[in-house]
């Protein structure tokens, strides 16, 4: 039996959550589908873009690159699967009955389990020939409840959703202690004096060597991620999730922080993604609420897509950052490797400086990103390895017709 985690056409919808990482590497609700596929108890297989290859390899060497070889069961399960304790569970089960099936959502392939007679699948394919040959596939559909996301504001949907639902998962799998009604902690984990705390929406969660300082407010659900730090006089309030080795401060609602991001001074953070290696600078803010109180409308490839939320605040790409005092207008999305200074009234593109305000955006050039990571990784302790750079390289090609207007540069 074979668990084989694969990236379809639609994985681009994504960006720039998954421009850096894995569709089933993305934070929601606390986990990352590939922490919960784990739970399968098979060998994990990965059928992702090429520009992501070594990035895999060298932070998951557990799992597999390509397709697998020989007999045996194979169940494919796509990586915009929603990170939900009960999908695993779900999925679980099927393997669990044995029967071979096919689930849709649409025209999208969401998971399908081969017998060990069933065809298999075209050796060294990528992820569009996987596709082609999975739509071709003739098995029946199976009936199970597997939630996609299909935009990037769905993270902030689903992450309001699951996160209590997935916080009551690790309680039962870790060892926490209750260090106040509803408020857990693991070990070397600590809250400072005169924090008060509200879980009548859920639990507190302070993972390993989490720290809270003193006169904070935190409201849950929210997860604090393994060394994770929230800063004196901050409110983490009503589905938080912060990453491993992220600074939080200000106030911060319903939002996931990817690991090693810094947030740590005032300003207010609702209802966002916000991806790794980000710096929000003082009193950076964004709007999560339009004033007319209707359904806030994104923009993703030059097509308007209506969320149906009241509430989406921003979408922040890996590496980004904001100047002092940065005003991120309603459903915004900020680029990779991008800065943004004064009011962003419009989406931001990848590798830009926007300062639009000012009269000013101009290209970020990617060995100007390269030196900065360099800095970045060195103030934290992590080295920059060779894929590390080849990635910022990679970002910056894909993303160059963001930088085009009209066949026109966008800084001209």
């Amino acid at each position: 039996m074979t668990v084989i985690l694969f990236e379809d056409g639609q994985v681009d919808r994504l960006y720039p959550a998954t421009l850096g990482r894995p569709a089933f590497a993305v934070g929601c609700g606390s986990y990352r589908l590939l922490d919960l596929a784990a739970r399968l108890g098979q060998p994990l297989h990965a059928v992702v873009r090429s520009h992501l290859w070594d990035i895999l390899e060298a932070d998951h060497p557990g799992v597999i690159l390509g397709q697998p070889l020989g007999e045996g069961r194979l169940l494919f399960v796509n990586g915009r699967l929603v990170p939900k304790v009960s999908t695993i569970r779900s999925l679980g089960q099927w393997l669990a009955e044995g029967r071979p099936g096919l689930v849709r959502y649409g025209q999208e392939v969401v998971a399908a389990l081969l017998g060990s007679e069933s065809p298999r699948p075209p050796k060294d394919a990528d992820s569009l020939r996987l596709m082609r040959w999975l739509h071709e596939l003739e098995l029946p559909l199976a009936e199970i409840d597997l939630p996609l996301l299909h935009f990037p504001h769905d993270i902030i949907r689903h992450q309001a959703a699951t996160l209590a639902e997935n916080l009551a998962d690790r309680l039962a799998l870790d060892d926490y202690r209750e260090i106040a009604d509803g408020v857990f902690a693991a070990e070397g984990a600590s809250l400072a004096q005169y924090v008060v705390t509200d879980t009548s929406g859920g639990p507190i969660l302070l993972d390993r060597g989490a720290t809270v300082g003193p006169y904070c407010y935190l409201s849950g659900p929210a997860y604090l991620g393994v060394g994770a730090r929230v800063i004196e006089h901050s409110a983490i309030k009503d589905a938080v999730a912060l990453g491993h080795t992220t600074k939080a401060g200000g106030e911060i609602e319903c939002s996931v922080i990817e690991p090693y991001t810094n947030k740590q001074h005032h300003g207010f953070l609702g209802h966002s993604y916000v991806g790794s290696w980000v710096n929000l600078g003082a009193g950076t803010c964004n709007s999560d609420l339009k004033n007319t109180y209707g359904p806030v409308t994104m923009e993703y490839h030059g097509h308007k897509v209506s969320t149906e939320m009241q509430f989406v605040g921003s979408i922040i790409g890996d590496y980004a950052k904001t100047a002092i005092n940065t005003s991120i207008f309603t459903g915004k999305t900020i680029g990779v490797c991008s800065m943004a200074y004064g009011f962003v009234t419009t989406n931001v593109p990848s590798f830009v400086n926007y300062a639009r305000t000012f009269g000013q955006v101009t290209e970020a050039p990617v060995d100007v990103m390269i030196a900065t990571q360099a800095r970045m990784f060195k103030r934290r302790g992590v080295e920059q390895r060779p894929c590390d750079i080849q990635l910022l390289y990679d970002m910056y090609a894909l993303t160059r017709h963001e930088r085009q207007i009209a066949d026109r540069p966008l800084y001209l």
